[in-house]
C-alpha cells in the first residue's frame, strides 16, 4: 500500500510510513464479491445445522452403494446438501440452502480479516488475496471517480452561473427597455433636453409624458420649465391652469403651481388659486400657503354716528389696511387696533392678511358710509312780539353744533356772528333776528329761525 501523505510504499508489515512517520490508517476496501461470499458461508452453516429427514435419508442410502448395514460413516458437506436438496423438491420446500451449502464446500471457506483491511480467500477457490498493488489501483481508482465527479459538479456549476448571467443581462437589458419608455425615462429625457436648450424636443417629451399619465405632476412641472426658461411667464403658468380645469382635486398639480408661484415671487396668485379651491384633501394638503382673508366685525353699510371697524383672520398672521381705495401691500398700515370713521361720508377699507410662510391673502374690502343726522333748526327765545323793555335773546346750541345769527333779516352763515351768549335786543326799533345752527362734523346747515321784535314805541 501506498502513504497517503508522501505517497511512499508502505510493507505490508509496518503500521508506520518507513518515510515520514505517519501512522498507517487501515480502512477495508468494499468489494461485493465479499457479501456474496459471507451469504454462502452463512448458508453452509445454516444448513449443517439443518435437521434431516427421514424419508430423504432412506432413499439416499437406498440409491448409494450397499455398505454394511451395521456400520457407520459421516457424510460429506456435499452428501448432506444433495440429500436436502431432494427432500426440498418432494416435500415442496426450496433446496436451495443445501445446494449452497454443497457449492460451499466445493469452492472452499472465505475468511475476511477486518483488522487488516484485506480479504483471505482459501487456496482452493484458485484465487490469492490482494496484494498492495491492488489496493493501491483501487484507491487510484476510487481517486479518479472521485476527481470526475468533481470536474462534473464543477461543469455544471460553471454551466448554471454562465445560465444565470445570461438571464441577469436578459433582465437587465428588458428593464433598462421598459425604463427607458416608461414614464419617469421619458421626464428624465425632457429634462436632459432642457438642459441641452432643445426646448422643442423637451416639450414633445414632457407631453409624450402627460398622455402616459395626466394625474403626475412631473411632466406639467418639466414643461412649465420649458416656457419659463424662454421667459414665458403665462406660459408656464397656463400649463398648470389648463390642468387644474380638468383635475380639480390633484393635489400634485397644485403643490407644482404653488412651487411655481414662489419661484417666481408671485405669492399673491397662491391665495387667488386656493381661494376657487373646494377640496379638503387639496386645502389639508398644501395648508401651510393657506391664508385667509380678514373679516369685518362691522358690517359695511350707512351710519348716523362714528363707528370703529375690526378685522380678525382664521388662519393669523399679520393684517395691512387701507382706506383710500388702493389695494393694501405689506408696505400698507399695518393692523393693530380697530379703525375710527368718525368723518361723515363714505370710506372703503381694504386688507390683506399674511401668514407666518408670508403668502398674503386675496383682498377684503367694506365700505362704509357715516350721515350724520341734521338737527331741527335752532331753538330762539324770546318769541317773536313788541316788548316795552329790550330782552336778552338766547339761541338753544346742541353739542356738536355752532349757532350764528344776523340782525338785519339777512340769512346767517358760518360767516356770520357767531353765538356765544344771550344777545341784548336793540331798542326802540323794529328788528329781525335769524339764526342757524352748523354741524362741526360735517359743516352742514340746519334751517334757520327768525323773530322779529320791537322794543319801545316806533
Amino acid at each position: 500500500m501506498r502513504c497517503t501523505h508522501c505517497g511512499a510504499d508502505i510493507p505490508e508489515d509496518q503500521m508506520f510510513c518507513p518515510e515520514c512517520g505517519a501512522e498507517v490508517q487501515i480502512v477495508p476496501d468494499y468489494n461485493p464479491l465479499d457479501d456474496v461470499l459471507a451469504r454462502e458461508v452463512k448458508g453452509s452453516v445454516e444448513g449443517a445445522t439443518r435437521q434431516l429427514e427421514t424419508d430423504s435419508l432412506r432413499r439416499y442410502r437406498r440409491s448409494s452403494t450397499p455398505q454394511n448395514v451395521n456400520s457407520t460413516r459421516v457424510l460429506s458437506e456435499g452428501e448432506l446438501g444433495r440429500i436436502r436438496g431432494e427432500a426440498g423438491r418432494e416435500y415442496g420446500r426450496p433446496g436451495e440452502r443445501g445446494r449452497q451449502g454443497g457449492q460451499q464446500s466445493g469452492t472452499g471457506r472465505m475468511r475476511q480479516e477486518q483488522g487488516s483491511g484485506r480479504v483471505q480467500r482459501n487456496p482452493e477457490s484458485g484465487r490469492g488475496r490482494q496484494t498492495p498493488e491492488d489496493v493501491r489501483r483501487s484507491q487510484e481508482e476510487r481517486r479518479r471517480r472521485q476527481m470526475k465527479r468533481k470536474q462534473a459538479a464543477r461543469r455544471r456549476r460553471r454551466n448554471l452561473l454562465i445560465f444565470l448571467f445570461a438571464m441577469l443581462v436578459l433582465i437587465a437589458l428588458g428593464v433598462y427597455v421598459i425604463y427607458q419608455n416608461s414614464y419617469t425615462g421619458v421626464v428624465r429625457k425632457g429634462y436632459r433636453a432642457l438642459q441641452s436648450d432643445s426646448y422643442t424636443e423637451a416639450e414633445n417629451y414632457f407631453n409624450r409624458a402627460i398622455t402616459k399619465d395626466e394625474s403626475r405632476a412631473e411632466a406639467y412641472t418639466g414643461l412649465s420649465e420649458v416656457y419659463k426658461d424662454q421667459n414665458d411667464l403665462d406660459g408656464a403658468e397656463s400649463v398648470f391652469l389648463t390642468a387644474l380645469e380638468t383635475q380639480p382635486s390633484n393635489v400634485g398639480l397644485y403643490q407644482a403651481v404653488i412651487s411655481f408661484y414662489m419661484d417666481t415671487e408671485q405669492q399673491a396668485k397662491i391665495s387667488v388659486l386656493l381661494e376657487n379651491c373646494e377640496d379638503s384633501n387639496v386645502l389639508k394638503a398644501v395648508a401651510d400657503y393657506v391664508s385667509e382673508a380678514p373679516e369685518f366685525a362691522l358690517d359695511p353699510g350707512t351710519y348716523n354716528e362714528v363707528q370703529e371697524v375690526a378685522l380678525s383672520s382664521e388662519t393669523g398672521g399679520t393684517i395691512y389696511y387701507t382706506t383710500d381705495g388702493t389695494d393694501p401691500t405689506t408696505s400698507s398700515t399695518k393692523y393693530t387696533e380697530p379703525i375710527l370713521l368718525q368723518d361723515e361720508g363714505t370710506t372703503e377699507i381694504r386688507a390683506i392678511a399674511v401668514n407666518k410662510n408670508d403668502i398674503p391673502s386675496v383682498v377684503s374690502s367694506g365700505e362704509y358710509t357715516i350721515e350724520f343726522p341734521i338737527a331741527n333748526a335752532p331753538a330762539v327765545t324770546p318769541a317773536t312780539g313788541q316788548y316795552d323793555e329790550p330782552v336778552q335773546i338766547t339761541i338753544t346750541v346742541p353739542d356738536g353744533y355752532t349757532a350764528y345769527y344776523t340782525m338785519d333779516g339777512s340769512t346767517p352763515t358760518a360767516e356770520s356772528e357767531q353765538y356765544t351768549g344771550p344777545v341784548d335786543m336793540p331798542q326802540n326799533q323794529r328788528t329781525i333776528f335769524s339764526a342757524v345752527l352748523i354741524n362741526n362734523q360735517n359743516g352742514k346747515s340746519t334751517a334757520v329761525t327768525t323773530r322779529n321784535y320791537i322794543t319801545g314805541s316806533e
